[in-house]
């Protein structure tokens, strides 16, 4: 049998939990940034993608329900091109993380949406985040080109 850990039982559960919004603040305004300096939009976006790659997701859907059970928000893909995907994510802890007076990164949220699209499309994929303070919401674009497939 394999052991789960409790991030992977809280995945599969569809249980309602509450979540702290100072305690997430805490950690994810004031403690990541003064552990990881100068470099958090970086590692934060890496973690982002390595988190995707322990939870590949099929399908838009998976990755719209990931979003909720992990209380990052409510994600909606907004439009779709040729080599272009537009996310918005709103959620009450947004909502207060932008009204705050530090600086916002949702480079996890951006490098996880990297991660899976890169996986369901098999091109390489990056995401650009666009937090809009007036809306308390936060724009995802993905983009990615063809020729930069995984195949090769």
């Amino acid at each position: 049998m394999k052991d789960s850990t409790a991030v992977e039982l809280n995945i599969q559960t569809e249980e309602p939990r509450n979540i702290s919004i100072f305690g997430y603040e805490l950690i994810r305004e004031f403690l990541l940034p003064e552990i990881l300096g100068k470099d958090t939009p970086e590692i934060l976006y890496w973690a982002g993608k390595r988190l995707a790659r322990k939870y590949p997701l099929h399908s838009l859907d998976e990755i719209a329900d990931f979003f909720a059970k992990a209380s990052w928000g409510h994600l909606e893909l907004k439009t779709e091109h040729k080599n272009e995907m537009e996310f918005e994510l709103t959620s009450p802890l947004i909502v207060s993380r932008i009204k705050s007076k530090a600086e916002h990164y949702f480079q996890i949220e951006a490098g996880f949406l990297a991660q899976q699209i890169e996986l369901q499309k098999q091109v390489i994929a990056e995401t650009f985040e666009h937090p809009v303070k007036k809306a308390n919401k936060v724009h995802f674009t993905v983009k990615w080109d063809k020729k930069d497939n995984l195949d090769r």
